[in-house]
């Protein structure tokens, strides 16, 4: 199996922390789906999946439901950039749908509810001033 990076994204500091996990531990999950942070080592706290991509970097739409990659006409969402100029525009895109499968390498987290540590301290994570510092 592929691995697996997750990135956390903490909402209260505005910052986001990714974590590389040896197998997909989101398989058979949907995009909206809320899920325990002890899965992640995050004690506590209670994630929701806001988001993925697959292995060819096409995004997940939350909206489009099945397996596999689809192309669809958008005007708008995941998987499409307009300009102001352009709005009314519809673009035939390749999007992935909601079910995380085997072909998914990256998901995107949220926190909605925080434990009693950090998401760094949770983590590990080592911050830039402290590897100056030591």
């Amino acid at each position: 199996m592929v691995e697996c990076k997750v990135v956390i994204n903490d909402v209260k500091a505005g910052k986001s922390y990714q974590k590389v996990l040896p197998d997909n531990i989101f398989l058979n999950k949907k995009v909206g789906e809320k899920i325990s942070g002890e899965e992640l080592g995050l004690e506590g706290y209670e994630l929701e999946i806001s988001g993925a991509s697959d292995n060819a970097g096409f995004p997940v739409r939350k909206d489009l439901f099945g397996v596999g990659r689809k192309q669809l006409v958008l005007t708008a969402g995941p998987g499409l950039r307009l300009k102001n100029a352009e709005q009314g525009i519809r673009v035939k895109k390749t999007v992935t749908s909601n079910n995380i499968d085997q072909n998914i390498v990256q998901v995107n987290v949220k926190v909605l509810l925080y434990g009693q540590k950090s998401v760094i301290e949770s983590l590990g994570i080592v911050s830039k001033e402290e590897v100056k510092t030591a």
